[in-house]
């Protein structure tokens, strides 16, 4: 089994900058495909950002391109997400995801085997 724990989080002002982080125990998630998702309030969980296990090819949501930077730390077993540019329309709950295998859409919520519990981020106008 694999524990995410999402940190980071918080309260900041519209362009400004938030550094989230994902640290995984309980097994090594080297290779392991990582991702990023956030569920706004009264709206569906959607796919933000992934990175495959050597971390390539990293794939963004368009609502995060050119703002948002996924990236991993396999000797910490770490994954991160920069955000910048944060705009009210950002404000959600961010969770990170795992998964083993390397195929099939990194946009599906259902590929994920390991979900964290989430952390808040608020951006006010």
């Amino acid at each position: 089994q694999v524990q995410l724990v999402e940190s980071g989080g918080g309260l900041v002002q519209t362009g400004g900058s938030l550094r989230l982080s994902c640290a995984a125990s309980g097994r090594a998630v080297t290779n392991y495909l990582m991702g990023w998702f956030r569920q706004a309030p009264g709206k569906e969980r959607d796919f933000v950002a992934a990175i495959a296990w050597s971390g390539t090819s990293p794939d963004y949501a368009d609502s995060a391109k050119g703002r948002f930077t996924i990236s991993r730390d396999d000797a910490k077993n770490t994954v991160s997400l920069q955000m910048n540019s944060l705009q009210p329309d950002d404000t959600a709950i961010y969770y990170c995801a795992g998964r083993r295998s390397a195929y099939g859409s990194r946009r599906s919520l259902q590929s994920y085997d390991y979900w964290g519990q989430g952390t808040q981020v608020t951006v006010s106008s």
